[in-house]
């Protein structure tokens, strides 16, 4: 059996976690590549790995910014308690007496 350590410190049995993946072509720059796998190389990675941990990432807050948007919102349109019970008891002048 095969385990792998996963991000967050969880184990996992590999053989379990079956995640269909499929490969893309991707045309960098020669200079960024060979950053990037420097870069692969210090985190003890490949730089396919480094690219899905980052492309999960930019997910993972696109996901959370929608779903605090549509929270937001829903308070929006339910409204706040003002403690006024929707009646004006305020005249405008006297908002603004001088």
């Amino acid at each position: 059996m095969c385990y792998t350590k996963l991000r967050g410190g969880d184990i996992m049995n590999r053989e379990r976690q079956k995640i269909e993946t499929q490969n893309i072509t991707l045309s960098l720059p020669k200079n960024l590549l060979q950053r990037i796998k420097h870069i692969a190389i210090d985190k003890n990675t490949s730089v396919s790995r480094l690219l899905t941990e980052t492309l999960e990432e930019i997910v993972k807050k696109e996901d959370s910014y929608e779903n605090a948007r549509l929270y937001h919102i829903k308070i929006l349109e339910k409204g706040f308690d003002l403690g006024t019970e929707g009646k004006v008891t305020w005249r405008r002048e006297d908002l603004y007496e001088r």
